[in-house]
């Protein structure tokens, strides 16, 4: 019986995550087969199943990736700037723009969606808290009206979140990112002392 190392394990995960995320940004969940994945990967079934037990498994797992790698570039948009408030704004913009992106809207806004249902606070808790943590700042800089910095969180993240979804489903993003945009400054000139 042939031992696989950690290290050649570890090397089997980041292959099938790669594998899946070019597969299913290319063609859809629905439309990739669990063979022509692994095929594709040069893997057996029986990897992808110890890996992540099915292929919804797998895209639970390419969905927190690209769920991590968003919240990094929104980090570094909103640490990117020495006015915490146009931190704040470009990050709530960037985050309605990344809708438009392929990979984004389709693994992430669309078949992550139809396939997992609406993502739930504790799946983009570092998402809330890094955007919590923020408002907590502009609120005590005196930028933002006091409030409860989390059930304020909790609004404009889900405005956000539902905003993108809407912006994913149509065939005319571009025209819905510029409403959606409108409206989201309208939404943080109100919070705004």
């Amino acid at each position: 019986m042939v031992r696989r190392t950690r290290t050649e394990m570890e090397k089997t995960r980041i292959t099938l995550l790669a594998t899946a995320r070019k597969i299913f940004g290319e063609l859809g969940y629905a439309n990739t087969s669990m063979d022509d994945l692994t095929a594709q990967a040069n893997l057996t079934r029986g990897a992808l199943y110890h890996h992540f037990g099915d292929k919804k498994g797998l895209l639970v797992a390419v969905v927190a990736q690209i769920d991590t790698e968003m919240d990094a570039r929104l980090r570094d948009i909103s640490d990117s700037t020495t006015d915490a408030w146009t931190g704040f704004r470009n990050r709530c913009r960037a985050y309605l723009e990344m809708a438009q992106e392929p990979e984004i809207q389709r693994i992430v806004l669309r078949d992550a969606k139809s396939v997992l249902g609406h993502p739930s606070p504790g799946e983009q808790q570092h998402c809330i808290e890094s955007m919590q943590k923020l408002l907590a700042q502009l609120m005590q800089q005196g930028i933002v009206v006091p409030s409860n910095p989390e059930a304020l969180t909790l609004l404009i993240y889900g405005s956000l979140t539902e905003a993108a979804f809407w912006i994913a489903e149509s065939g005319n993003s571009k025209e819905r990112l510029t409403q959606a945009l409108a409206a989201m400054e309208q939404l943080l000139r109100g919070i705004r002392s």
